[in-house]
């Protein structure tokens, strides 16, 4: 062996105190504080956020708000042209100004707010009882592989499935009564956030389960505490659709379930003006669903979704 590799092997290696100063900062990460380990993960969800500043209320007006505005007036523009230029008969094709005639006639005779009042009670409260109903079912499916099995086809059926098929046997079942509503409401919008939160669950890390295993938490407080919170992005989104589900289904009940007990809803303002052979009605009602339909989505769901891409580091940059 030569020399220099010997001496190497038996020499003793010199620790200067500027190694060993070197060494403290990396002995001192074994003992570090909760607190310092809830600061440096503050600091790692920092580094995915964006760091760009929010855009101006002008830019977001622009961007956001304006091009949806200027498509909806050209559309009204083309509208009343093909009325001037063709003439079509009156009962079959309303003029912009006969559709708001007939919202202001509605609203001046109270139709308007009882109906919309109605239907949004209704549409809400229905919504609300899916979420207590569809998140704890989807979690037990999501979590049970057997149960999954054996349900989950089911639940993708019924996703499928038109809620107005509902309408006939809840009119049986129930009568014409709020009950046949809520019970389309619940079969339209249940299915969707089950799927969407079982999607979401399946994309969870396996390594925060076996963190949230690790730190001793039970099957419970694991789905609860650490499956859920990960899976937002696909519970948001069935959220979403199952809000949409349930606005067409409460429409499709409101339609068909007319009379009775049964309150004077938005889809029943609808009907009556079908069979009063009142198109410009008709038009106005549709419009109504709509802009009620946008409403929601852009006053709930928009910021909602925005809030937890952000807190999450996914949203892109200059996304509004």
């Amino acid at each position: 062996m030569p020399r220099d590799t010997a001496d190497l092997l038996v020499e003793p290696v010199e620790t200067t105190e500027a190694d060993l100063a070197s060494i403290r900062p990396q002995a001192a990460y074994s003992t570090t504080e909760p607190d310092d380990f809830r600061s440096l993960e503050a600091g790692l969800d920092r580094l995915q956020t964006d760091p760009d500043r929010a855009p101006s209320a002008w830019k977001r007006f622009t961007t956001s708000v304006l091009p949806p505005i200027v498509f909806v007036v050209a559309l009204l523009v083309a509208w009343q042209l093909y009325i001037v230029i063709a003439q079509p008969r009156p009962d079959l094709a309303p003029s912009p100004l006969d559709v708001v005639t007939a919202i202001g006639q509605a609203w001046e005779s109270g139709r308007l707010q009882l109906a919309v009042t109605t239907s949004l009670e209704r549409g809400v409260l229905g919504f609300l009882v899916a979420v207590v109903v569809g998140t704890p079912l989807g979690l037990l499916l999501a979590e049970v592989k057997p149960l999954r099995r054996a349900i989950g086809p089911i639940i993708s059926g019924l996703q499928v499935l038109p809620s107005v098929a509902w309408v006939p046997a809840a009119i049986i079942w129930f009568g014409l009564t709020d009950a046949t509503v809520y019970f389309v409401v619940l079969m339209g919008a249940v299915p969707s956030i089950v799927n969407g939160l079982i999607a979401g669950v399946d994309q969870v890390p396996p390594q925060l389960r076996r963190v949230g295993t690790v730190l001793g938490a039970g099957p419970g407080r694991l789905a609860a505490l650490v499956v859920l919170p990960a899976a937002l992005p696909g519970y948001v989104a069935g959220l979403k659709q199952g809000w949409a589900f349930s606005w067409r289904s409460l429409m499709a009940a409101e339609i068909i379930a007319t009379g009775g007990t049964i309150g004077f809803g938005v889809g029943s303002m609808l009907d009556q003006s079908r069979e009063l052979a009142d198109l410009a009605g008709v038009l106005a009602t549709i419009l109504l669903i709509l802009a009620i339909g946008i409403l929601i989505e852009l006053a709930f769901f928009a910021p909602l979704e925005r809030r937890m891409l952000r807190r999450r580091g996914l949203l892109q940059a200059g996304a509004k």
